[in-house]
């Protein structure tokens, strides 16, 4: 395992901090804004501006990292998110921190592609699969622990804001004293909804509303959980147990759906969430709501990756990269507008309607995967995809699923450097 990570440890420890100081700031700035007295509406609209900037950021970076290189870009963008993060709590103002989300968002996402792009170049052949599932994991592992730096002091200070600039900030330091060339940005693969849409209708269905419903989780669930009656470090334990449950109950599911109708597996995890979700509504704060929540994660956060091995059973081999951008494009729709719903509805029915907007998106796609299963025979290639717990950051880590075709990278024409891959692996 040693030799597996050592090379690449500088980008996995960059993310680390980097994902440390996000997980942070998204969390407290919902937890600032009840305490300003904003409406769950108004934080609604704010989050949403985030997931905006990504889909804006996910167009935007590919150019920039191709004409500065990945180091300058990363270098760029770190210091516009820990701008970001501090003018938050400088100008306290929902206007402004939706346009801040705005930019955060594009800085995120370019954040993610400088280092995934940059995986994708040191990671060959048979050792995709491996390195893909310990980024995941350093992904939901820093998000989980973030989660517990709320309990460190009161959003009403500077003091936790300062905290997320500064590990956004310092997710530079091992970025830009990584020896490892600098790779060439691959081309955005080129995506085709209408004929996705055609071919692998569930998955992409899947993955708009699995956008939607955690969305609403990213963006709204502090405020959820400070409803139901938990203090600031109640709010974090929750996230947390969420995302933990989101990490752990994957590999079982995943397990599963390798081995049945991948379809009716999708089914029957999309419903359970939904009536998970209805049950959540008679819970308070307490270890009652913190089991749901964990098995809510779980759950929930299995429908995109299921929804992605589902697409690979459906597609050519050479269509899988532009496909899965197709996956991760409706995901980003779908979560633009998860946030700007569910606060809408928590406006007028309380803190449950969190829980509801959760029952009734993933009882939507409960009834849609019915229809699939049960009237449709789809077309299944072979060989078939393999479950993969991920998140959802930017189409570049796409490559590194073990299913994906491998692509060729090329490093930086340096004449001097003289890099070797970090693995050695027979092509697919």
């Amino acid at each position: 395992m040693t030799s597996l990570i050592a090379p690449i440890g500088s980008l996995l420890g960059g993310v680390a901090l980097l994902l440390l100081g996000h997980g942070l700031l998204n969390t407290l700035l919902t937890l600032r804004g009840v305490a300003e007295g904003y409406s769950t509406g108004l934080i609604g609209i704010m989050m949403s501006g985030y997931f905006l900037g990504y889909l804006i950021g996910t167009w935007l970076a590919p150019s920039l990292i191709r004409r500065v290189g990945h180091i300058r870009t990363f270098a760029f963008y770190a210091a516009l998110a820990s701008i970001a993060a501090l003018l938050h709590v400088m100008i306290v103002n929902p206007w402004v921190w939706m346009a801040l989300r705005v930019l955060y968002g594009i800085a995120l996402v370019t954040l993610y592609m400088v280092i995934e792009s940059w995986l994708n170049a040191q990671v060959s052949g048979d050792k995709r699969g491996q390195v893909f599932a310990i980024y995941m994991v350093v992904n939901l592992g820093a998000l989980a622990a973030a989660q517990q730096l709320l309990a460190l002091e009161s959003p009403m200070v500077f003091t936790l804001f300062a905290l997320a600039a500064i590990l956004i900030c310092s997710a530079l330091m091992p970025i830009t004293l990584t020896r490892q060339a600098q790779p060439t940005q691959p081309e955005t693969p080129h995506t085709d909804l209408l004929q996705l849409a055609r071919i692998a209708p569930l998955p992409l269905m899947a993955a708009g509303l699995s956008g939607l419903a955690l969305a609403g989780f990213w963006g709204l669930a502090p405020v959820y959980a400070s409803g139901s009656g938990f203090d600031s470090h109640g709010v974090g334990l929750l996230m947390s147990v969420t995302i933990l449950g989101g990490a752990l109950l994957q590999w079982p599911i995943g397990r599963f759906s390798d081995t049945h109708d991948r379809r009716l597996v999708l089914l029957w995890v999309v419903s359970l969430a939904a009536v998970l979700s209805v049950v959540l509504t008679f819970f308070v704060a307490g270890p009652l709501l913190l089991a749901g929540m964990f098995l809510w994660g779980g759950l929930a956060f299995s429908i995109y990756s299921i929804s992605v091995a589902q697409m690979v059973d459906q597609l050519h081999p050479d269509e899988i990269l532009s496909g899965s951008s197709g996956l991760l494009l409706a995901n980003g729709f779908g979560a633009a507008f998860g946030p700007v719903i569910a606060g809408g509805l928590m406006t007028l029915i309380g803190p449950k309607g969190l829980p509801i907007f959760f029952a009734v998106t993933l009882g939507v796609l409960a009834l849609y995967s019915l229809y699939r299963a049960r009237r449709v025979s789809d077309l299944l290639s072979e060989p078939h995809g393999h479950f993969t717990p991920m998140l959802r950051t930017s189409h570049t880590v796409l490559e590194l699923m073990p299913d994906t075709p491998e692509t060729p990278h090329e490093p930086a024409s340096d004449p001097d450097a003289q890099p070797e891959p970090a693995y050695a692996g027979q092509e697919r």
